[in-house]
């Protein structure tokens, strides 16, 4: 990809909920939690469904001898027939098999920015986004908690959570 996707979490400064930041080049989103597991999740899907249609190319061109033009088709129908994907999510992600190359890709995309990952790769950013939407919960639980407390003030509540999140990088 051209440019990193930056997920971490925040909270919402309008009401104090849980949220997460997303930073990619000029695209700045504060995200609900469920946006971000649901692109998580649509992530790691793609990345599933990239390989197992590359390895059904692969079949039906070696072990059927079948043509490219009737594979695409076949693929294109088999794509059809999967589920389609409950909820919203923060990017347009794609699985792709790579007909060339042979390899399988997932592609992502949001507002102008667009990249392309392996399929490892879309399962390291999965993981990445679930564990900020996670972080992004406990931590509003946390600054409730510390909240309680009389002698912490709102500036050294503020700094702890600055202090988590330098170590979370």
């Amino acid at each position: 990809m051209t440019d990193t996707v930056w997920i971490r979490s925040a909270t919402n400064p309008a009401d104090g909920r849980a949220a997460c930041l997303l930073q990619w080049g000029p695209v700045h989103a504060l995200l609900e939690p469920d946006t971000v597991l649901n692109t998580a999740r649509d992530l790691m899907a793609a990345a599933a469904h990239a390989e197992s249609d590359i390895a059904l190319i692969r079949f039906f061109r070696s072990g059927l001898k079948l043509d490219m033009t009737t594979i695409g088709h076949m693929v294109r129908a088999i794509r059809a027939e999967r589920p389609a994907p409950t909820g919203k999510t923060a990017l347009r992600i794609e699985a792709v098999a790579g007909a060339k190359t042979g390899l399988p890709y997932v592609h992502v995309a949001r507002g102008s920015m667009k990249g392309e990952l392996s399929p490892d790769e879309a399962r390291a950013m999965a993981g990445h986004w679930t564990q900020a939407a996670v972080a992004a919960q406990t931590d509003v639980r946390l600054r409730y908690v510390l909240g309680e407390y009389p002698q912490l003030t709102p500036h050294d509540i503020g700094s702890i959570f600055s202090q988590l999140q330098e170590v979370q990088r």
